[in-house]
């Protein structure tokens, strides 16, 4: 600070300098005596009967002689006036100081229009309030903080962490300010800054996934919820955290853990709470779906048994897999829905439905006609090779099936 206000001082001076030194440089003044007006007196007379003489020889002209005649004494005239340099003296320092108070009105006014004033006095005034931001910010005494306060808040906390070096609090506060003011880069910055300090911070890791639960990405709701297990790990209790994987659950879809989560956050408030009602709307809605998903499962689900020909008994591979499996008669060659068993026993019954598909909406419900298939692999990959057993069904309307009896009657060459 004090150095910024020494350099305006100094380039200031500077054009002070600039403007007033020219006019203040001391004229080189002649004294005039009483002889010297003499002597140059005398050079004039001299000179004015030259110039008759020439014009007497006609050496110059009557208009030529009457110019000169003038130039003459416009001369002596200035060269016999002693107050031309007091007042050119006198002149030079009004010119002087008009040009000074000009350029310190000018750099005032330019001061104050590009705000530089302003902006440094919103930082003192930033760093004054500083412990009663923190007071309003993080413990909630008074009026919330204006964005208005919070972007000062921010300042004056930067301000402290680069004159005192690292503090944790610091950190945490200004990533906490950083969220409200919508900036995650530099809330995610501060957050890692106070984590390298303080690796179990819990107050950090909570907010932190907060931020990462804003931004929204599947990565940033991964990372987030690694952050609250370890949370829930040292604090199980910790009703921050739970709710935050209660929000990450529910946005995944996830509704047995979404609704464990909400259900443990409900016995935990009284029915006074506000938040109370919504939760127990939150946890209906979960039961809603959880009853959906049954429905669209066990409506969809078909049951199979699977047998193997007398003639492959004795040539199924040592070890082998069975698979049970569902494809859509058109479209991706993809399976829908994939039972696997390591040990079976023949005949044997599997269920297919949506909870074995092996992609996200890919599933036995979206496929009307379908083709199920049988096969004893000899490794554990679902494509078939060369001497591994298999079973097709015909096309089948995946509404209308319900039951199925399937038969290994193929050697695949």
């Amino acid at each position: 600070m004090i150095l910024m206000w020494a350099s305006f001082a100094l380039l200031t001076l500077i054009a002070l300098l600039f403007v007033m030194l020219p006019f203040l440089k001391k004229e080189r003044v002649k004294t005039i005596t009483h002889n010297a007006n003499a002597e140059l007196i005398s050079i004039y007379e001299q000179r004015l009967v030259e110039l008759q003489n020439d014009l007497e020889n006609q050496r110059i002209d009557a208009q030529n002689h009457s110019e000169s005649v003038i130039e003459l004494k416009r001369r002596l005239l200035n060269e016999l006036s002693p107050e031309k340099s007091l007042n050119s003296r006198g002149n030079n320092r009004i010119f002087a100081l008009t040009g000074g108070a000009f350029v310190i009105a000018l750099t005032g006014i330019f001061y104050s229009m590009t705000g530089n004033q302003q902006q440094i006095s919103a930082w003192h005034d930033a760093m004054d309030n500083l412990a009663e931001y923190g007071e309003r910010a993080v413990m909630q005494k008074g009026e919330p903080l204006s964005e208005n306060e919070l972007q000062a808040f921010a300042l004056a906390l930067r301000t402290k962490l680069n004159q005192t070096g690292d503090d944790e609090i610091a950190w945490m506060l200004l990533g906490r300010v950083a969220m409200s003011l919508n900036e995650f880069d530099m809330a995610q910055q501060s957050f890692d800054k106070a984590l390298q300090m303080n690796p179990a911070n819990m107050q950090v890791l909570i907010s932190y996934s907060q931020v990462l639960l804003l931004e929204g990405s599947e990565a940033s709701m991964t990372r987030a919820a690694g952050m609250l297990s370890k949370v829930l790990q040292e604090e199980p209790q910790n009703l921050d955290a739970i709710s935050l994987l209660a929000l990450i659950a529910y946005e995944r879809k996830d509704w047995v853990q979404a609704k464990a989560a909400f259900e443990v956050l409900l016995a935990s408030m009284d029915k006074a709470d506000t938040r109370y009602n919504m939760i127990a709307q939150r946890i209906s809605e979960i039961e809603q779906q959880q009853a959906q998903n049954v429905d669209v499962t066990k409506s969809a689900a078909i049951k199979v048994t699977v047998n193997i020909s007398t003639e492959l008994k004795n040539k199924q591979p040592e070890n082998g897999i069975l698979f049970v499996f569902a494809k859509a008669l058109n479209g991706s060659p993809m399976p829908i829905a994939v039972v696997k068993l390591n040990e079976y026993q023949f005949p044997i019954t599997v269920e297919l439905s949506d909870a074995n598909s092996m992609v996200a909406g890919l599933n036995l419900s979206s496929a009307e006609d379908i083709v199920i298939t049988a096969r004893i692999s000899k490794d554990d990959s679902v494509m078939p090779s060369s001497g591994e057993l298999e079973g097709h069904s015909a096309a089948l309307k995946r509404e209308s099936t319900r039951q199925l009896q399937l038969q290994i009657d193929t050697l695949i060459p």
